[in-house]
């Protein structure tokens, strides 16, 4: 008998609480400022290119402030190995300076006020958020959405982020929907790949609506 989709959480939950108790953002940073710096380039790319660009960043502009006052011919040359390299360079200049205008160049934990922010959009404004603050919120960016959609912890009618979004932090506990994030992110990007997803080696293969359906 299938498991109702409270069951499901509920084994998923164990599962990743038990198997990988301390999930966490792989990207590197120090403080709040760096994090934010650090996600707005992930977009579209990994976070294993993103570690190797930000050191050089960080050493140049390592504070809002400076950042502030970069020029996008100084800033470009560090940035050039990202994905849209152009528009992240203005992202990232705009953005310190709006902190250094409107908020004396500290990094707000609102979600409302993050999306005012250049290069910030509601999945960045979560992701900076819950790890910085652990509040409940559930960045969903592609391995999330992908992930959810393989397992059956969203419905097939869940067609956008957002849609996705609003089903995870219904059904995982508020306490753990910061850290529930980093697991469906893991799971996406090292075993439930968009290629060829390793379920010979996935540890919830039996309650997973995808393998389900390749076996049958």
């Amino acid at each position: 008998m299938p498991l109702s989709r409270k069951e499901l959480y509920h084994t998923i939950i164990d599962y990743f609480s038990v198997t990988q108790p301390d999930a966490e953002t792989e990207l590197l940073y120090d403080n709040p400022f760096q994090l934010l710096v650090a996600v707005i380039l992930s977009a579209q790319c990994t976070d294993k290119r993103v570690n190797q660009t930000t050191p050089q960043i960080f050493r140049q502009y390592p504070d809002a402030t400076t950042m502030s006052q970069a020029n996008f011919e100084e800033l470009f040359p560090l940035i050039k190995s990202i994905s849209y390299p152009n528009n992240k360079t203005k992202h990232l200049i705009g953005m310190a300076q709006k902190l250094i205008n409107e908020y004396e160049g500290e990094v707000p934990l609102t979600v409302e006020e993050l999306v005012k922010l250049p290069g910030v959009g509601r999945k960045t404004a979560n992701v900076i958020t819950s790890v910085i603050d652990a509040q409940p919120n559930m960045a969903v960016d592609t391995h999330v959405f992908r992930v959810s959609k393989r397992l059956g912890l969203v419905p097939k009618t869940a067609s956008t982020p957002l849609a996705v979004e609003k089903t995870l932090i219904k059904y995982i506990p508020e306490e753990l929907i910061h850290k529930a994030h980093h697991w469906l992110i893991l799971h996406g990007r090292y075993t439930c790949t968009a290629r060829n997803p390793k379920c010979n080696r996935c540890g919830i293969q039996e309650v997973c609506k995808y393998y389900s359906s390749q076996k049958s």
